[in-house]
């Protein structure tokens, strides 16, 4: 590595131990251990190289929102050590999911039964559960992707037929990404008691521990709400990585 990477790397850390330092005092805030909220970096505007140096940092949870840049990057990375642990966080069209299921830990943006029904399929040909998200459109908007609220339980209750899909919890964004704090954590709120209520009602039908929200802007209000699960990128790549 030469000398001009050097420095990016040190930078790269450093962003790393910042990000976790705000994880750990949204934690201490909201009387949790910093261990249950699991950090997932979003690489989707960084090379493969960049992917590979955030992992060597120490961030094994890696994310991308496109099914063909997880595949590319899955690629790029593939046989380092440690592997990552690939997270799909944005949109899965139902013709890319033959290719994505294998590849990743955990799909965040499960919003139909005919998606869930195709990634059955596909996870039944490897023999193998694919952890999933069902992921709740907070802010009713028809353009965003997602089950409106109201939609989430019906849809939680049909998914618990599925034997290959296992729904691990809800995935929500604040709507707007300049809100308030306390707008965002208000949206926030009403996915965990949402998680809840679908706990209590669907019972050992569905086992929903995860809840994924907050980004760079927001994750400390979706910790105080309740987050397992942050999805973080411009925060780590910050005066690191241009354009």
């Amino acid at each position: 590595m030469n000398p001009v990477n050097d420095i990016s790397m040190a930078g790269l850390r450093a962003n790393l131990d910042a990000v976790r330092g705000r994880i750990a005092d949204a934690c201490g805030r909201a009387g949790r251990d910093p261990a249950s909220v699991s950090l997932v970096g979003v690489t989707k505007y960084v090379s493969p190289d960049w992917a590979a140096r955030l992992l060597a940092a120490g961030c094994t949870d890696l994310a991308e929102s496109r099914p063909q840049a997880l595949w590319a990057k899955a690629s790029a990375l593939e046989g380092l050590d440690p592997p990552p642990r690939w997270h799909l966080v944005g949109h899965l069209q139902r013709n890319k999911v033959r290719r994505t299921v294998g590849l990743v830990s955990l799909i965040h943006s499960l919003d139909s039964l005919r998606l869930a029904e195709a990634i059955e399929e596909e996870a039944s040909l490897l023999g193998r559960p694919c952890d999933v998200l069902v992921e709740v459109n907070l802010a009713g908007d028809p353009g965003r992707t997602g089950v409106a609220e109201t939609e989430a339980e019906p849809l939680l209750a049909a998914l618990a037929g599925l034997a290959h899909v296992r729904v691990r919890g809800l995935m929500g964004m604040a709507s707007v990404p300049d809100e308030t704090v306390d707008s965002a954590r208000r949206q926030f709120s009403r996915l965990r008691m949402l998680r809840d209520r679908m706990r209590e009602r669907l019972g050992d039908a569905a086992e929903l521990v995860e809840l994924s929200m907050g980004m760079s802007d927001d994750f400390e209000a979706a910790i105080l709400e309740g987050a397992t699960l942050v999805r973080v990128g411009s925060a780590l790549w910050e005066g690191v990585v241009a354009g």
